[in-house]
């Protein structure tokens, strides 16, 4: 019973975090383009439209979590914790490097994990969830770019038309709108990463597990979103209010049609390859060159396969001990970090060569 009760408040104060970093930055570009004056108004909203995706709509990723990638009479109590923690630190590595990181993709990795160490996966469901992984953010950096494109075509033939009062306030209006969208697109996707895996256990029956996790969502979103919000309105995102339409509008709109079909999405992914389309349209492909965008890339890569390692090992350490299988995934860590730090160390040695005139 102990057990049961770590679970629930660990999944509980995983979606609080959901809330606070995921659901907070939707409002971002309502908030630094000053369509939103008062911070406490935007988390507001963002509490709010969270709450709504996940009561009304979340029901359907909620089962692909909770028993749509491994079997539901795999997940103990034991199980659903080692999940929750493989996941939040996971999530806390990537925070600490300073990268927006999906919870979708480090839960289902974690899931995933568990799956493999018990030799029992549906991996026709994994595949295709992943796919959706590459075709949202594909998706939506193709979007973005178009719209981009045509809102700099009608600036150009039309100058000026969008300058007046009127205009700016529609298009806050709209911003506004679109941001309280992406927020319940969050919501109603991202609240099954928290208490999927605790109604797939038969910890919590589904009703009471969705609202609980809509509510606490909501309360990280207004009691500990304000960092996010600001840092993502005013200090990373700087879009013009045609462009944050275009960002929020593309992100949730994908992110609303996967959640109907059940598909955990990263909204992260979908929001940054709107930004990066939108970036792209304006400059160029130059801005692919930056290391903020090859760095992202990465870590989007390394951190569903980091959760299922972590899972997995924990698996194998705690539930069903195995030497010879902790031998293999210790020396896995060893050879990548090694290799890691062997790069770094001849990348440095060559650069102080050449800075100091040397060769060989």
């Amino acid at each position: 019973m102990f057990l049961t009760y770590v679970a629930i408040i660990i999944a509980l104060f995983f979606a609080m975090n959901i809330g606070a970093s995921g659901a907070a930055a939707t409002m971002g570009p309502a908030y630094g383009a000053g369509a939103i004056k008062k911070k406490r108004l935007a988390l507001l909203l963002v509490g709010l439209g969270a709450f709504l995706g996940a009561v009304i709509g979340s029901g359907q990723v909620v089962k692909t979590v909770g028993e749509g990638i491994i079997p539901a009479n795999i997940l103990s109590v034991e199980v659903v914790l080692i999940i929750l923690f493989s996941a939040t630190l996971t999530l806390f590595i990537a925070n600490m490097i300073g990268i927006p990181l999906s919870t979708s993709e480090v839960t289902i990795g974690s899931i995933v994990g568990v799956g493999v160490a018990f030799q029992s996966l549906f991996v026709n469901n994994v595949l295709f969830i992943v796919s959706f992984w590459l075709i949202v953010p594909i998706a939506a950096f193709v979007i973005a770019y178009c719209i981009q494109k045509m809102i700099s075509y009608f600036e150009k033939k039309y100058p000026g038309r969008l300058k007046g009062a009127k205009w700016k306030k529609i298009l806050s209006i709209l911003l506004i709108l679109t941001g309280f969208v992406e927020a319940f697109s969050a919501g109603m996707n991202n609240v099954a990463n928290a208490i999927g895996p605790l109604i797939g256990a038969g910890i919590m029956e589904e009703t009471l597990g969705i609202w609980l996790g809509a509510l606490f969502v909501a309360l990280g979103a207004l009691l500990l979103g304000g960092a996010v919000l600001e840092t993502n309105g005013k200090k990373i995102t700087k879009l013009s209010k045609l462009q944050g339409i275009a960002v929020s509008g593309t992100g949730g709109a994908l992110v609303i049609v996967a959640s109907i079909f059940g598909i955990p999405v990263p909204l992260t992914q979908a929001t940054t390859s709107a930004i990066v389309g939108v970036g792209t349209a304006e400059t160029g492909f130059q801005l692919w060159q930056k290391s903020v965008i090859q760095k992202i890339i990465k870590v989007w890569i390394v951190s569903p396969v980091m959760s299922l390692v972590v899972s997995f090992s924990l698996i194998h350490t705690l539930l069903m001990p195995n030497p010879y299988m902790m031998i293999i995934v210790i020396s896995i860590f060893v050879t990548t970090f090694g290799s890691i730090s062997l790069y770094r160390s001849t990348k440095e040695e060559k650069r102080s060569v050449h800075n100091e005139g040397g060769g060989i």
